[in-house]
């Protein structure tokens, strides 16, 4: 047979190794930040210029340069660009250089286009970029690991799409007749992320000049969707690919094969299968119909068994070879990856049962499994691949071996002295919200309290990030050191003999799943149909039956300038830090419920797009915030929370009281809730919108200036010192923010205290 010569191309991979580098240590950087956020909220203040003098400025002694950052190092903000970062910036990076090297030498092929791996390459960083700087500017749909709005969601698709049609390309023109299991895991994670991504990010734009887009999805139905998609987002953008990658990199660096064949098999098929099932387990005891909880509650024990036998198969790889682990660094970053994989997959199963997610939902201990999950396993899978990488395409040894030892210890220190310390704020949180005194009122019923507890392991959780963090950076150095001292390889010759054309049909005897390997078209079909299975099974019901989410009457559309309130939630990113769900317990009920003493129902969210859930309390929940406290509060809480609540560990917004709100959409808004969504406004309430906007933002100001004289003093001096370019308060977004937290939580009156059973 003939034997063919070809060149693999390592400058793509290159090129994403750089980027695996540079956004790993920008992300990182970013975590650091709101670590530190945590438990010193006046950083900003420190870098920007502040009016408390208690606190010491890089700045001038005024608040002027805080509001002028207008929010962009606001804690909100900075959570979900480290997030994106993580995962978009440095996890798929690192999947990217991983899957075109070890895909080309699978293959026996270069990559199907050249041009299309760098319009992958540079879509991909391009859209990376416009996160940052949309997410600093506030421009978020705040839906987590999802937040980017719809033009970079189209971007991403785009980007996505250019990857697949490369990757299949280069399956279909390939010299190896049967697929490794590395490119099973590479076809399934194409397939699922472009499902969940598309269904997940469906929204109606305002309009094709404006970045701000509505959910199609409302309340529980949003929730459903968003977190089908969030916990898959974990299965096939944080697990999935790096198991493709593990496959390949590890029995590679040991020089072993992969353990067990049919191993793999069951491993592969079952995972795909029974991850898009257990979404629904970030949901328990919320509105959330019973019967998806319960689903996702079953299939997230049963991840137990495909997770645990992919680790396996992972570990016993190395029989034989643990010699080569103390000595070869590469093999300890994976040997801890893989164990850290282990240990998550158990655990999330266990914080999906109900009696652990009572008491762990909300709290640091979600932090921590997460951490645990990303920092070990995406972590350190991403260390080893750079590790193997770089020497081979440089072809020289690695620098510094003594070096790359450093990094993984301290990056498993790192690990340790992050996860160990969110566990045991979890367990303190959880804990402290349900104890009762005797007489039945509860015993921490200031929040603060709960918040102060805490602080000594957000501390110790700051140092585990500065641990690996300075592990990242001797990886760098080493990085740079190895590649000075090696000659790159842009083109690397192979060469094999071309693939016969021996047709699909099944042969005689050959075995089902090898026919399956030999023909990428059904895989690929059964791929689809395996992960498509469980989200119809849970959507579907859910999206079309009326049922599923009673209506409540007295529940009424938000006002117009409640809209806008609730946008300026939005946009500082709110949610990251506050829940609106209060679950069927007495405790949550006594501390959350205000002068409406009852858990959320499902009806109460039929206009909110998106849902404002949340997956964490650093603050107390706001579902029946309405009335709870006064406008006047409310407005100096946002100037300053330290006013109001001594030892608050929420940041200052004092942009919101002096800028002006910008009402140009306020009535397209409206428009656009009745048209696209069927929201009873009338077309009298949106002729009149300015009007009712105008009339509630006076209110609200009457009651401020009745409840606190020093703010209308205040406002009284700034009149006369800005004379024509004052703007009046009621002008200002701070008022639209109140009349949104006022409204929360308002539409079911009863002071009778009504729980579901929580056993």
């Amino acid at each position: 047979m003939e034997t063919q010569k070809f060149n693999y191309d390592n400058n793509i991979v290159r090129a994403f190794l750089y980027a695996t580098i540079v956004f790993g240590l920008v992300g990182f950087l970013l975590g650091l930040t709101a670590a530190l956020m945590l438990f010193y909220p006046e950083l900003p203040e420190f870098l920007f210029g502040t009016d408390d003098t208690t606190i010491k400025s890089l700045a001038s002694g005024n608040i002027q340069g805080l509001i002028n950052t207008q929010g962009a190092m606001g804690f909100g903000r900075i959570r979900m660009l480290h997030t994106s970062a993580v995962i978009f910036a440095f996890v798929c990076n690192s999947f990217f250089c991983g899957a075109y090297y070890s895909m080309q030498r699978l293959l026996k092929t270069r990559m199907y286009s050249d041009t299309l791996s760098w319009l992958h390459f540079w879509s991909w960083q391009f859209m990376i970029v416009t996160v940052v700087i949309t997410f600093l500017m506030g421009i978020n749909t705040s839906k987590e690991y999802a937040e980017h709005e719809w033009p970079i969601d189209i971007l991403i698709a785009f980007s996505w799409i250019i990857f697949g049609i490369n990757m299949f390309g280069t399956i279909a023109r390939r010299r190896v007749r049967h697929l490794y299991v590395a490119i099973w895991f590479y076809m399934a994670t194409w397939i699922a992320v472009a499902m969940l991504h598309i269904f997940n990010n469906l929204e109606v734009p305002l309009s094709f000049t404006s970045w701000k887009s509505y959910s199609v999805y409302a309340g529980v139905k949003d929730a459903l969707v968003q977190w089908w998609y969030g916990h898959n987002a974990v299965a096939f953008v944080l697990t999935t690919p790096v198991l493709g990658l593990m496959y390949y990199f590890m029995p590679k660096a040991a020089q072993r094969p992969v353990f067990s064949y049919k191993l793999s098999i069951i491993h592969f098929w079952s995972l795909i299968f029974v991850y898009l099932w257990a979404g629904p387990h970030h949901l328990q005891y919320t509105a959330l119909p019973a019967w998806a909880q319960a689903v996702g509650t079953g299939f997230s024990i049963m991840l137990i068994a495909p997770s645990w036998g992919g680790m396996l198969n992972g570990l016993l790889t190395l029989r034989g070879a643990w010699d080569k682990v103390r000595e070869n660094p590469i093999l300890k970053f994976f040997v801890v990856a893989v164990t850290c994989y282990g240990m998550a997959t158990f655990e999330g199963p266990l914080l999906a049962t109900k009696s652990l997610n009572k008491i762990g939902h909300y709290t640091d201990w979600v932090i921590g499994h997460v951490h645990l999950g990303a920092l070990g396993w995406n972590g350190f899978m991403a260390f080893g691949v750079v590790y193997y990488l770089v020497p081979i395409m440089w072809r020289t040894k690695l620098w510094s071996k003594k070096l790359a030892n450093w990094h993984f210890w301290l990056g498993t220190l790192g690990i340790i002295f992050y996860a160990v310390p969110m566990y045991i704020s979890g367990f303190t949180q959880g804990l402290m919200w349900k104890q009762f005194n005797p007489d039945g009122t509860l015993l921490w019923k200031n929040w603060l309290d709960t918040v102060t507890a805490i602080i000594p392991y957000f501390k110790m959780r700051f140092l585990g990030g500065v641990l690996y963090l300075s592990g990242a950076i001797l990886m760098v150095i080493n990085v740079i050191r190895t590649i000075k001292a090696g000659s790159f390889q842009k083109e690397v010759p192979a060469e094999a003999p071309a693939l016969a054309n021996i047709g699909t049909a099944r042969k005689e005897g050959e075995g089902i799943h090898l026919w399956l390997e030999r023909t990428p078209t059904l895989l690929s079909i059964l791929a689809f149909i395996t992960v498509a299975i469980g989200g119809l099974v849970e959507i579907i019901p859910t999206l079309s039956l009326k049922q599923s989410v009673p209506a409540i009457t007295a529940v009424k559309p938000y006002t117009p300038l409640e809209l806008e309130g609730r946008d300026l939630y939005i946009r500082e990113g709110c949610n990251s830090c506050h829940s609106q769900m209060i679950r069927p317990f007495r405790d949550e009920v006594v501390r959350f419920e205000g002068k409406n003493g009852q858990y959320s129902k499902a009806g109460e969210f039929i206009y909110d797009r998106p849902f404002l859930w949340g997956s964490k309390r650093t603050g107390p929940d706001l579902h029946r915030e309405g009335g709870r406290n006064p406008d006047s509060w409310h407005f100096k809480h946002m100037y300053n929370p330290r006013i109001t609540s001594a030892g608050s560990i929420m940041p200052r917004f004092p942009w919101l009281i002096t800028n002006k709100l910008d009402r140009s959409q306020m009535a397209d808004k409206m428009k656009l809730m009745k048209n696209s969504f069927a929201v009873p406004y009338t077309k009298a309430q949106i002729d009149s919108a300015g009007q009712w906007a105008d009339n509630q933002s006076k209110a609200i100001v009457k009651r401020i200036y009745e409840e606190a004289t020093d703010v209308r003093d205040q406002m009284n001096k700034e009149k006369t010192a800005k004379g024509l370019s004052y703007i009046p308060l009621e002008q200002r977004e701070i008022v639209a923010m109140i009349a949104y937290l006022q409204r929360l939580g308002t539409d079911i009156k009863t002071t009778q205290i009504q729980t579901a059973s929580a056993e």
